[in-house]
């Protein structure tokens, strides 16, 4: 696959350094970008679709860090994880993690799910789905409250293991006993 790869890297371009948007072009040291609102964007290079828009400040690049997944947002909370604003239909996550920093996480609300003592949700630019601790997101209510579909309210502790069992065992095969109808008045929408 690597030759293929090299041809299909010469012919498109490659992604632009400051944005990712594949089909950027490096001619000597300069980068031209088709992107309208990345800092190498030059007007000359990209198609007349869309009128140019003059391109943002300058942000500071981290290096990628030893053992940090790709794919993440490695932004923290100050600053916006990509160019432009938020996704429409999406949710902001505050969330510290386990090294106490602080990060922004902008997730498809159609997307969030809860399972147990975490959040799942695609998170943008790349539609990547993490997986995230209740216990560390700082803004839990709110990310709660907008979630489609919620099996236990918002607060609430999830069913225990055996709990899980009995409710499930009867739903499956739709029958009933004292046990699970006292299970299901503390968890109604399961």
């Amino acid at each position: 696959m690597g030759f293929f790869k090299s041809i299909k890297d010469i012919l498109s371009g490659e992604n632009c350094p400051a944005c990712g948007t594949p089909g950027a072009r490096r001619s000597g040291s300069e980068i031209r970008c088709l992107n309208p609102v990345c800092k190498y964007f030059n007007p000359s290079f990209a198609p007349s679709a869309a009128p140019p828009q003059p391109p943002q400040p300058p942000q500071q690049t981290q290096p990628q860090q030893q053992g940090r997944p790709s794919g993440w947002s490695s932004s923290p909370a100050s600053t916006p994880a990509g160019p432009g604003p938020a996704p429409a239909g999406s949710v902001a996550i505050q969330y510290r993690n386990f090294q106490g920093q602080d990060k922004t996480f902008h997730a498809d609300r159609a997307s969030i799910h809860r399972k147990q003592n975490h959040i799942i949700a695609k998170v943008a630019p790349k539609g990547q789905q993490i997986s995230l601790s209740r216990d560390r997101i700082q803004n839990l209510r709110e990310v709660e409250s907008q979630m489609p579909l919620q099996r236990v309210e918002p607060g609430q502790d999830w069913p225990s293991k055996r709990e899980r069992q009995v409710l499930g065992y009867h739903a499956k095969n739709h029958t009933t006993s004292p046990l699970y109808e006292k299970i299901r008045a503390k968890y109604p929408k399961w």
